[in-house]
């Protein structure tokens, strides 16, 4: 197996519980934001789904540039709740089949982010595999539960029991 190959038990995992959270996205509060500064629900709920194939195309090539602030603060929303576990397996499939290719001198290889043509960021590919494509989507969906919280939606189970499930009672 190598070094690449060994994420894909994991986004297995993480993939069962983050369809769990997106399975309970209210298609009636796509809109809703808790601030002004913050992702829409559908936004946020479409990123978590669609962040393992967006960190693959990053991680393709071997350096990129970043993109301007306000790429970042224009992320599209789910149109409706339904597209989301579609856009989850999507993402997912893409992630696994880039990983099941990537060979571990490939992992080892160094990447970069440029702005204006200078290296801002720079680190083994596996590294942002890890950094990005893993923690960054449980970032994400931490944040995703949250806001199911707010808008009173029992949050499921994650690592272990919620306040609102507990796969082990």
């Amino acid at each position: 197996m190598s070094i690449a190959q060994s994420f894909i038990p994991e986004i297995d995992q993480e993939a069962a519980t983050t369809r769990r959270m997106l399975e309970r996205v209210p298609a009636d509060k796509l809109a809703w934001k808790p601030h002004t500064k913050s992702m829409s629900l559908g936004q946020l709920a479409l990123h978590v789904a669609g962040v393992p194939a967006s960190v693959t195309d990053l991680a393709t090539p071997d350096s990129v540039p970043l993109p301007g602030p306000d790429q970042f603060n224009n992320q599209p929303e789910a149109a409706s709740a339904e597209e989301l576990l579609p856009a989850l397996d999507a993402s997912v499939a893409k992630a696994k089949a880039y990983l099941e290719s990537l060979s571990d001198e490939q992992a080892m290889s160094e990447w970069s982010a440029t702005q204006g043509g200078s290296v801002v960021m720079a680190m083994p590919r596996v590294a942002l595999l890890r950094a990005i494509m893993l923690n960054h989507w449980y970032h994400h969906r931490g944040q995703l539960s949250v806001y199911l919280r707010l808008l009173d939606i029992p949050v499921p189970s994650i690592y272990g029991p919620s306040a609102d499930e507990n796969p082990w009672a």
